[in-house]
């Protein structure tokens, strides 16, 4: 809360650096206050008079913002205009990719996105993850198996990847693994 008042403040008085309406924003989504994540995203991304590269973090936080919020269509816009401004950023091909892939729309351009971040990031547990799980949405289970395991490899905790793993497993007949 009282990190919440500081950066309040700190917005309203410095409110055309877009370093302080950006952790504002950061601080929100943190807290899942959304909508108010959203307005102090769109305050940051107001302070710049034109396109700049940096400004791709500002589109990508505010997309997973809408995205939490159910506005996919705003999302992925957001989504777009990140890539659009970094076009090989692995975070913003992960997120856009495994998002497309969880709406099942899309499903090869979101593979192609997702095996772009893996070859930018391959010790990354949570891409890895979206690249089996794209596989196994496109039915390709047998692909999906190598990518699963090699995610629970780089995260064996992780429920969700854990998840994912033994939905392939399931799928491949490997039902006492599953």
């Amino acid at each position: 809360d009282a990190a919440v008042e500081v950066l309040e403040q700190l917005a309203e008085t410095d409110g055309e650096q877009a370093t302080v309406q950006s952790a504002l924003g950061d601080l929100m989504r943190q807290l899942d206050r959304y909508e108010e994540a959203v307005a102090a995203y769109d305050s940051a991304l107001a302070t710049f008079s034109e396109p700049s590269p940096t400004q791709w973090f500002l589109y990508y936080a505010r997309g997973i913002s809408k995205e939490r919020l159910k506005d996919w269509e705003a999302a992925e816009a957001d989504f777009r205009a990140a890539l659009k401004l970094n076009p090989d950023q692995p975070q913003v091909l992960n997120y856009l990719g495994y998002s497309l892939v969880e709406h099942h729309v899309k499903l090869d351009e979101a593979l192609s996105m997702i095996e772009r971040a893996v070859a930018a990031q391959p010790q990354s547990g949570y891409i890895v993850d979206s690249l089996g799980w794209a596989l196994y949405r496109l039915g390709r289970y047998q692909e999906a198996v190598v990518h699963m395991e090699r995610a629970t490899e780089l995260m064996p905790v992780d429920p969700v990847v854990n998840d994912h793993l033994g939905d392939v497993y399931w799928a491949v007949g490997r039902d006492l693994e599953a």
